[in-house]
C-alpha cells in the first residue's frame, strides 16, 4: 500500500515538474532573444559616455527585473492560489533579511547608484583609497579598472577592483568627472631667487599654450600661472585644465617643454637643494 501512494504522488508531481521545466526553458529562450534586440538597438543608438551608461544601466535592471517575474511566476504556480504565493513570500523575505543583509545593503547601494547618479560608467572615481574608471555597475558590485595601486602616478595598473556594493555607503565617494570632463592639473618647478622670474613665468604660460593648444578651448578656464615664496627659491606653478585620463601624459609632455625652455633660457635657473660656499675678501682696516 505505501508503495502504491508512493507511486500515485511521484505520478502527480512528474507533471508539474515537466511543467516547471518547460516554462524556465521557454523563458530563458524568451530572455535570450529580447536581451539580445535591446543590447543591439539601445547600445548602437548611444553616442555619448551618458547614453552608453543609461543603456547598460537598463539592460542590468532588464535582467534583475526579468528573473524576479520569473521566480515569482514559479512560486505562484507551485502555491496554486494568491494565498499560498503570499505565504510563499513571506517566508522567502524573512529568510532573506536574516540570511542576506549584507547583499541586501549591497542592492540598496545600487539602487542608490542608478538613482541618485553619483558617478556611471566611464567616470573616473575614488571610493575610499581606491581609484578608477567604472567599467560596470551590478547588482552586488562596482567593477573599476584600476588607477595607480602597483605605481604612484595616476595611470591604469591594468587590474580590475571589484568594490561591493554595501560600502558605497560607508566610504567617500570622490568623482573626478561628475560636472564635467576636466579637472584642474599642474606642474611645478622651483626657480632661483636670482632667476628672471618674469621671463619664467612667460615661458611656463608660453609651454602650457603649445602643449594644451588641441584642446584649450573645451576648458572651463584658460591655464594661467602662480607663483610662492620657498625658503630656496620661488615654486612658479602652472595649471590647467585636462581630462582626467589624459593628466599624466599632458604633466609630463608640459615638463619637458618647460624644462627645455629654460634650459635655453638666459637668466633663468631650476633650483634643487645643494651647499653653495661664498668667500668673501675682508676688508684691510685702515
Amino acid at each position: 500500500m505505501a508503495d502504491f501512494d508512493f507511486l500515485a504522488g511521484a505520478y502527480e508531481f512528474l507533471p508539474s515538474a515537466v511543467y516547471v521545466l518547460i516554462i524556465v526553458v521557454v523563458a530563458f529562450f524568451v530572455y535570450k532573444v529580447i536581451t539580445a534586440a535591446l543590447s543591439r538597438l539601445l547600445l548602437s543608438k548611444a553616442k555619448t559616455k551618458k547614453q552608453r551608461n543609461n543603456a547598460t544601466v537598463f539592460l542590468s535592471i532588464w535582467r534583475y527585473a526579468f528573473t524576479i517575474l520569473i521566480i515569482v511566476g514559479l512560486i505562484f504556480f507551485l502555491g496554486g492560489d494568491i494565498t499560498g504565493l503570499g505565504l510563499w513570500a513571506g517566508l522567502l523575505t524573512a529568510a532573506l533579511g536574516w540570511a542576506l543583509q549584507r547583499p541586501i545593503t549591497g542592492i540598496a547601494g545600487y539602487l542608490m547608484v542608478i538613482i541618485k547618479k553619483p558617478f556611471q560608467i566611464g567616470d573616473r572615481i575614488m571610493i575610499g583609497t581606491v581609484k578608477g574608471d567604472v567599467l560596470d555597475i551590478t547588482l552586488t558590485y562596482i567593477y573599476l579598472r584600476e588607477i595607480g595601486g602597483t605605481i604612484a602616478t595616476e595611470e591604469t595598473s591594468g587590474r580590475v577592483v571589484m568594490i561591493p556594493n554595501s560600502i558605497l555607503f560607508e566610504q567617500n565617494i570622490i568623482n573626478y568627472t561628475l560636472q564635467d570632463e576636466y579637472i584642474l592639473d599642474e606642474v611645478v618647478i622651483a626657480i632661483t631667487y636670482e632667476s628672471d622670474l618674469d621671463a619664467a613665468i612667460k615661458m611656463c604660460e608660453a609651454s602650457v599654450r603649445k602643449v594644451t593648444k588641441g584642446f584649450m578651448a573645451a576648458m572651463p578656464s584658460p591655464p594661467y600661472v602662480r607663483t610662492f615664496f620657498q625658503p630656496s627659491g620661488i615654486d612658479v606653478k602652472t595649471r590647467y585644465y585636462v581630462r582626467a585620463e589624459e593628466r599624466i601624459r599632458i604633466a609630463s609632455e608640459l615638463t619637458h617643454e618647460i624644462f627645455r625652455n629654460i634650459s635655453k633660457a638666459k637668466g633663468v635657473e631650476i633650483a634643487y637643494p645643494h651647499t653653495e660656499v661664498v668667500l668673501r675678501q675682508k676688508r684691510k682696516k685702515k
